[in-house]
């Protein structure tokens, strides 16, 4: 299943919002308010919401200033998370989310609806950074 939020404008420049993506406590701040439990490790963070498994989030790619993704932490969901940013001036980027995960039939037509919320969510308050 792929899915992938609009493109958002954000005020900061590529070289900050990469560097606000890649410290795992900032993604507290980008998540939905139901959010009811965050945990943080170096390279991880941990989070869940209602109606949702909590789900381990590892670093597995970061590309300085255009590239940064992640995947569920274990074999049970294989998703990764993207995030593509593109420079437009010194202090504005625009950014991209992309879901890409192997996940059957059955349960992805019961979660597309709550991830592009979240890919939403997540895009929309990355432009009010």
């Amino acid at each position: 299943m792929n899915l992938q939020s609009e493109k958002s404008q954000v005020n900061k420049s590529a070289q900050e919002l990469f560097e606000f993506l890649t410290n795992t406590a900032n993604f507290k701040a980008l998540l939905p308010n139901d959010l009811t439990g965050f945990e943080v490790s170096e390279d991880s963070f941990k989070f869940s919401m209602s109606g949702m498994p909590a789900i381990r989030m590892i670093y597995t790619e970061k590309i300085p200033y255009s590239k940064v993704q992640l995947k569920a932490a274990g074999d049970a969901f294989p998703i990764f998370l993207t995030c593509s940013i593109q420079e437009i001036s010194d202090v504005k980027c625009e950014a991209q989310l992309f879901f890409d995960g192997d996940i059957n039939m059955m349960m992805a037509m019961m979660i597309k609806k709550p991830l592009q919320n979240l890919l939403d969510t997540l895009a929309e308050k990355m432009s009010l950074l």
